[in-house]
């Protein structure tokens, strides 16, 4: 399959709609058309009903005067909305694909935050799809340029060859500074993603930054991104209004010059009254199309600008692989390390078997995000084997493994809406269930101060830390995946909270697999096997209380 570039995905969104699109062309062709006939019917007017004093002729000019802007006005109604809607349509779908490439659990290698990737979703897809209007419209000019260079062949061959050689000449030239264009919009746009990111991070962030009185650095930061997108937007701008200034310059000095050799043939007798009012009016309304043309080179840069970062996200590689394993069989266990070594993880042994709540305490926390980024596989440059229901995580369908493994992670993410619909997440559970998870997750206290249908802001901001741990885990185990993968679950609830969250996950959890990266005492005491970990290597392995009795290091760092 060929790489994915911006002139391939511009190419691809006038492809894929083509039937609309070449029914709003025709019809904006066919307004254009009836548009360039008007100063022709004014000039046989003139020359067939005023010069001759003819009042049938008159009338019947009068009459098709009427249809002719009947037909103009529907035409451009008509063609307007399908184009309008192919391009609704368009943005509506690059802003899937780019959601699907982000949400992809293969994830990417964009090296994009989140605010950039969210500029992308949003702006730079509505710009892209604006290569529809840009075809549509260039070609509806292109049509009014037909029409007229026609008609003044008609009227008069050198005056028509003129208008056949001088527009495209106008056309070329005017593209010269698209270049420039399409590079001063990319850069303007890559700006504007800058700032969007780093103001998405640092309201993310602003509690933490006020905490440590950085938020004045942080906002002369951002002052300054944001400086740096107006000088790019600036630069656009200005370039933008050089090729508008070129482009009405060029279309007045050609409307001069045909309007006077027009007038100097109608003194020489060459070309009738009639002939020269269609002549003027002609030259006059085909600096209309032109300027459509140059219009058309800068929505064409400014899309191109945009599909270029479009395409570096669609394509760009996978984090991981994906196999073609569509089952498991968990007899061995449901999740398996055999001799693992990963960044400072050293030939690490470990397994989950059904029915099994496992706990690991790792003195470093580095170990503790390698085992993870390995559970869930987001390291595939690893040594070793990692089983996942039996089989090799790398052969497995990489859906497969997100039904089967759920991670839950310490800093949980809650999304705008209500508690229910964080729980529910999609899913169709009933209140029964519902109460039954919120209390393993001793999140019943929250739930019946304000109820399953209590608005939360993004990112949960209205909840303590405390409250959207409980409410995450209340997710996870709703979901109830084969295997549940838990990092500091507990880490923002007092003792008797973390006390009833390790009894309702015990009980939830009885059937099931559970992995528990933790230090607390509360959790590792509910735990089948409490596995240790010291410099990447298992160095011990048994009970929580056994451990607490005969291990002084792992005693320190547990009971505090």
């Amino acid at each position: 399959m060929r790489e994915l570039t911006a002139g391939r995905l511009l190419w691809r969104s006038v492809r894929r709609h083509r039937g609309r699109m070449a029914l709003g062309i025709s019809v904006l062709a066919l307004h254009q058309a009836t548009e360039a006939a008007v100063p022709v019917l004014i000039g046989l007017t003139v020359d067939k009903a005023i010069a001759t004093g003819n009042i049938a002729n008159l009338g019947f000019c009068v009459l098709l005067m009427v249809l002719l802007f009947l037909a103009l006005s529907n035409a451009w109604k008509t063609g307007a909305r399908q184009v309008v809607r192919a391009i609704e349509t368009e943005t509506h779908q690059l802003r899937l694909e780019i959601a699907g490439r982000v949400l992809d659990p293969r994830g990417h290698r964009t090296g994009l935050r989140s605010g950039e990737l969210l500029s992308i979703a949003t702006s730079d897809a509505e710009k892209s799809a604006l290569v529809l209007r840009a075809v549509s419209m260039g070609s509806a000019a292109v049509a009014a340029l037909v029409v007229s260079s026609v008609a003044l062949l008609t009227i008069d061959v050198p005056l028509g060859l003129g208008v056949l050689v001088g527009v495209p000449l106008i056309v070329v030239a005017l593209q010269a500074l698209s270049p420039l264009l399409t590079r001063r919009t990319e850069s303007q746009q890559e700006s504007i993603a800058s700032t969007t990111a780093l103001a998405t991070d640092l309201v993310a962030g602003l509690r933490t930054l006020r905490g440590i009185g950085a938020q004045h650095n942080a906002a002369e930061r951002y002052r300054r991104s944001s400086q740096r997108a107006l000088t790019a937007t600036l630069r656009a701008a200005a370039t933008n209004g050089i090729q508008d200034g070129v482009t009405t310059f060029a279309s007045g000095l050609f409307l001069a010059a045909v309007a006077g050799v027009a007038g100097w043939f109608a003194l020489n007798g060459r070309l009738s009254i009639g002939e020269l009012v269609t002549v003027v009016g002609l030259a006059q309304f085909v600096a209309e199309p032109v300027g459509t043309l140059g219009y058309c080179g800068q929505l064409a840069a400014l899309a191109k600008a945009s599909a270029g970062r479009l395409a570096a996200v669609l394509a760009a590689p996978g984090l991981v692989s994906s196999g073609a394993v569509a089952e498991v069989d968990p007899a061995d266990g449901w999740l398996a390390l055999e001799g693992i070594s990963y960044r400072g993880l050293a030939r690490v042994d470990l397994v989950v078997r059904a029915g099994e709540l496992v706990g690991v305490l790792c003195y470093d926390p580095r170990d503790a995000d390698a085992l993870l980024a390995l559970v869930v596989g987001r390291a595939p440059e690893h040594e070793g084997r990692l089983l996942i229901g039996g089989t090799p995580a790398e052969t497995l369908d990489i859906d497969l493994v997100r039904r089967t493994v759920l991670l839950e992670q310490h800093d949980t993410d809650l999304f705008e809406g209500t508690i229910r619909t964080n729980l529910l997440a999609g899913s169709e559970a009933d209140d029964e269930r519902l109460a039954r998870v919120v209390g393993a997750a001793a999140a019943t206290d929250l739930v019946d101060a304000v109820g399953l249908d209590h608005a939360v802001t993004d990112r949960g901001r209205t909840l303590s830390g405390g409250q959207r741990q409980r409410l995450g885990l209340a997710r996870a185990l709703l979901a109830e995946p084969p295997l549940l993968v838990l990092h500091d679950p507990s880490t923002a609830v007092d003792a008797v909270t973390e006390e009833l969250l390790a009894e309702g996950l015990v009980a939830e959890r009885a059937n099931a697999a559970t992995l528990v990266l933790t230090s607390s005492p509360a959790l590792l005491g509910k735990m089948h096997r409490v596995v240790v970990l010291d410099e990447g290597r298992v160095v011990a392995e048994g009970t929580h209380s056994d451990l607490a009795e005969t291990d002084l290091r792992y005693r320190e760092a547990v009971l505090r």
